[in-house]
């Protein structure tokens, strides 16, 4: 073994790291630390360029492509949820402990916060050379970059429910792609599926309030610009319009799995379970068949 592998080898038995759900936990952090950095990126650029360096198209397909690429650094160890509302939806359905859902909410929290923090740094010079770009008392979308905010037409009622059904219709999507009952999609093809659901949604659910439909990836960058600038407007503007983004994606997630499950996923499973039921029936009559004849000829 050469001297350059044992080390490597020592650096990987320092820091390798236990306990499961750590982590897993640490690689939603990374996987939604990449999905906030290009999708906040694409962001940044269209703003800050005034619409020379990106459109609304090109920002939808960089959150799509971030989700994509972020599962696919996290989805074998953690399942690549980069979203507090799939890890509920997935407790909520008995697919994943209960026990998992605070620690991803923390960590993809954590993330989101990292990668709007790596937007902000790489974008300073451009920040400070925007227009009153820290003041949040004037028409301004710097504060956009990083979190969702409202658009002048939209109530706080009518931005609930946008974003309530924005997370029932990821939701009901994501079940669909990972129930192994209903055409399952091939593997290694999940992340690039799920990338595509994140830019519909972009592409027809954005207008309102920029689709956050992710706890962790609202809240993180809305704390950060808390602290590099912006201050506590970004928790009092519009009659505290950021508990939206963080309570109204858990209930469309409740509606988006009981409606789910009621249409589809129930009935997909009962024919698996039916099927399984008669083929063991099949198997108990054989058997009891095959004793009666061995008797029969005793």
């Amino acid at each position: 073994m050469s001297r350059q592998k044992m080390i490597l080898d020592k650096l990987a038995r320092t820091f390798q790291i236990r306990n499961k759900l750590l982590r897993q936990s640490l690689a939603e952090c990374l996987g939604t630390l990449i999905l906030v950095m290009f999708g906040c990126g694409a962001v940044a650029q269209l703003v800050l360029s005034g619409g020379t360096h990106g459109r609304f198209m090109t920002v939808n397909f960089a959150f799509g492509f971030g989700a994509t690429l972020g599962i696919l650094v996290c989805g074998q160890v953690s399942g690549g949820h980069l979203n507090p509302a799939v890890t509920f939806a997935l407790c909520l359905l008995g697919r994943e402990r209960w026990r998992k859902f605070p620690m991803y909410f923390l960590f993809q929290t954590i993330g989101a916060f990292f990668g709007a923090a790596i937007i902000f740094g790489m974008y300073y010079d451009a920040l400070w050379d925007f227009p009153e770009a820290f003041n949040m008392t004037v028409n301004n979308p710097t504060a956009g970059i990083f979190a969702t905010y409202p658009g002048k037409h939209l109530t706080l009622l009518n931005g609930f429910f946008d974003q309530f059904i924005g997370t029932a219709a990821l939701i009901v999507c994501i079940l669909a792609i990972v129930d192994p009952y209903n055409n399952p999609i091939p593997q290694g093809l999940e992340a690039f599926t799920v990338g595509f659901v994140v830019l519909v949604i972009g592409l027809s659910m954005g207008f309102n309030s920029g689709y956050a439909v992710n706890p962790a990836r609202d809240l993180g960058p809305r704390l950060f610009t808390s602290i590099a600038g912006w201050g506590s407007d970004v928790f009092t503007m519009r009659q505290g319009w950021f508990l939206v983004p963080i309570f109204a994606p858990f209930l469309g997630t409740i509606v988006g799995a009981m409606i789910y499950q009621l249409m589809v996923g129930f009935h997909v499973e009962g024919e698996v379970r039916d099927k399984q039921e008669e083929e063991d029936k099949k198997v108990r009559l054989t058997n009891v068949t095959s004793k009666e004849e061995n008797k029969e000829t005793y």
